[in-house]
């Protein structure tokens, strides 16, 4: 029996819904259903009552939860016992980092300071490989990326949260005018992306979801850096591009706009894994349970 099994149980049990379940957890469904599954198999009891349009606790069920939120009790006191610990031996945390984090970053260490006082945390930026071989070979306790890549053997990719991503457009455009811009509407604009070998997975996505609006973009001319693409889009000339929502506001001036994407998928979001070996090391658990809070206050803003 795992912990996060219980976990899981636990949730369902309170939501009863597999899919809200998995919301909360952060995690995809199949995952939920399948260690729940494994759980009842070492138990050797259902402990849910499933149907197409309910779920319910067994009797099965309703004696385990008490048990099994007693044990998550103790594993909580548990961890706190290691986090008091380290915060009162200089516990020092080295986390990769991702470009466009901006203020996501910042509530992370707010909360990770509220949750482990004291913990030095030391960040380093590379490239996404990069960061899943340093964390493979115990350099970094862990590393955010985005998007799905293969990891190296021994790491795991929790997801943390998703990243919306903003169209950036000349302020004197009519379309910058408006709340929201419809991803169609950009057809006839150049679009300035980084290269794929860059980061694959944002211009998969980018790419993609153009395709799904019924246009291929029209290639702008590529620049080094973010900001010289920003510098160039606020000069006026027809042209787009795409910025983190987490770091738009650091990025704003008067000469660019960004705006909220309106696309048949319903926006543009980009997953975002904390890449681990040890996900139950009590710095790396308070790194997650941060990343979780800063997750949540997303839901609250």
């Amino acid at each position: 029996m795992e912990f996060r099994q219980v976990r899981y149980f636990v949730v369902v049990a309170e939501e009863l819904h597999f899919g809200k379940a998995a919301e909360r957890l952060m995690i995809v469904q199949s995952a939920v259903s399948q260690q729940v599954a494994r759980l009842e198999r070492e138990l050797g009891v259902e402990l849910f009552d499933r149907s197409p349009r309910r779920v319910r606790l067994t009797a099965a069920g309703r004696a385990f939860l008490p048990a099994a939120r007693e044990v998550l009790a103790a594993e909580r006191r548990a961890r706190a016992s290691v986090r008091a610990f380290a915060a009162g031996h200089g516990a020092v945390l080295r986390v990769g980092t991702s470009r466009g984090m901006g203020e996501r970053l910042e509530r992370v260490l707010e909360a990770l300071e509220r949750e482990v006082p004291g913990t030095r945390v030391e960040l380093a930026s590379a490239p996404p490989e990069v960061r899943l071989r340093r964390v493979a070979a115990g350099e970094w306790d862990a590393a955010f990326v985005r998007g799905e890549l293969d990891a190296p053997e021994g790491v795991r990719q929790i997801p943390v949260w998703e990243d919306e991503l903003l169209v950036a457009l000349p302020a004197r455009h009519p379309l910058a005018r408006g709340e929201a811009v419809d991803l169609a509407r950009l057809a006839d604009l150049p679009l300035h992306l980084t290269e794929r070998r860059n980061n694959p997975p944002l211009v998969d996505l980018v790419l993609a979801a153009c395709r799904a609006a019924g246009f291929a973009p029209v290639p702008g001319p590529a620049h080094g850096s973010l900001q010289d693409t920003l510098a160039a889009v606020g000069t006026g000339a027809p042209g787009w591009t795409v910025v983190y929502a987490a770091a738009a506001h650091q990025l704003r001036s008067g000469r660019v706009v960004f705006l909220p994407v309106r696309a048949p998928s319903g926006g543009l979001r980009l997953p975002t894994v904390l890449a681990v070996r040890d996900p139950g090391s009590g710095p790396v658990r308070a790194l997650l349970d941060a990343c979780r809070e800063a997750a949540r206050g997303d839901l609250d803003s």
